[in-house]
């Protein structure tokens, strides 16, 4: 029996059998198709697995790391409260214990004020608050602890030569350096005497004015001067003199503002010893000088 050949098989069985190959093949083709795509989808779904593994891991560390966090900062938020509860504690101690104190330091102010006082009574020279216009005697032999030159730009004639004692000088310069800053223009006219010169002074006056002199010029022993904390001002417009001082600008400032460096107008209007003399001023302290000045007093009231 021969094989059948191609010619011997019927048409239609040929066709099937080429449709049935090329469904085979396609179906390889697809078969082979679709398990690559699964083994590339299995790969995906694996590297996405392992991210999801490494993330979690990670999110679990920070979740971790953030309860952590939380756990701290609740730590720390009781230990504030509890520091903020100290601190207020303390404060309101503070403020008792300072107002304690305040009242302590008030008391030793009193005391310590009350002993200053009176060691600066002790050391202070006893002469320099005496009231002489007449009334008190000053020892010829008395000279002050320390005389010192008057700097000549506050001399009205500055080849004269003239003196204060040590402890006033600042206050003098001051004065002067202040009222020159407002525009007035003050000098010294005369300033310390010993015991002989005021002598001297008075027999001058004396001679040419007779027991007239009595009414503007001390004995020696009874002038403001010799203690060498008076002086007499003079200003521009009246030559350097005296009369005519109180119409000028020099005396105003001086009456505002004097105490304020210690000084005080020792013969006002109607005073019980002298003529008005509104260029004679002593220093007596800005302590005393701004008590007197603001009650309206002066020195020998």
């Amino acid at each position: 029996m021969t094989s059948p050949t191609l010619q011997h098989i019927p048409k239609n069985l040929l066709l099937f059998g080429l449709l049935c190959l090329c469904i085979f093949g396609f179906g390889s083709y697809k078969l082979y198709t679709i398990s690559r795509e699964n083994t590339r989808l299995a790969s995906a779904l694996a590297s996405e697995t392992k991210a999801k593994e490494n993330f979690v891991h990670e999110n679990a560390t920070s979740l971790a790391e953030l309860s952590k966090a939380s756990t701290t900062i609740a730590t720390l938020s009781s230990q504030l409260s509890r520091t903020s509860e100290e601190r207020d504690s303390l404060a309101n101690n503070y403020q008792k214990e300072k107002r304690k104190n305040a009242g302590f330091e008030d008391q030793i102010s009193e005391i310590s004020g009350t002993v200053g006082n009176l060691d600066k009574l002790a050391k202070t020279d006893k002469e320099l608050l005496q009231k002489y216009s007449k009334v008190y005697f000053l020892n010829e032999h008395y000279i002050p602890d320390k005389i010192v030159d008057i700097q000549k730009q506050y001399i009205y004639n500055a080849d004269a030569k003239k003196q204060i004692h040590a402890k006033v000088e600042p206050h003098l310069n001051a004065m002067l350096d202040d009222a020159l800053k407002d525009g007035v223009k003050i000098w010294v006219s005369s300033a310390y005497r010993s015991f002989a010169e005021q002598g001297s002074l008075k027999g001058v006056y004396t001679r040419s004015y007779g027991s007239g002199a009595n009414t503007f010029s001390a004995d020696q022993g009874y002038s403001e001067h010799q203690l060498g904390t008076t002086l007499d001002f003079t200003t521009e417009g009246i030559n350097g003199g005296l009369n005519g001082f109180d119409n000028t600008p020099a005396f105003t400032w001086l009456q505002k503002n004097a105490h304020k460096y210690g000084f005080t107008l020792s013969y006002p209007k109607k005073n019980g010893y002298y003529i008005f003399e509104p260029w004679h001023w002593r220093f007596v302290g800005i302590d005393l000088a701004t008590n007197l000045h603001d009650d309206g007093k002066f020195f020998y009231d």
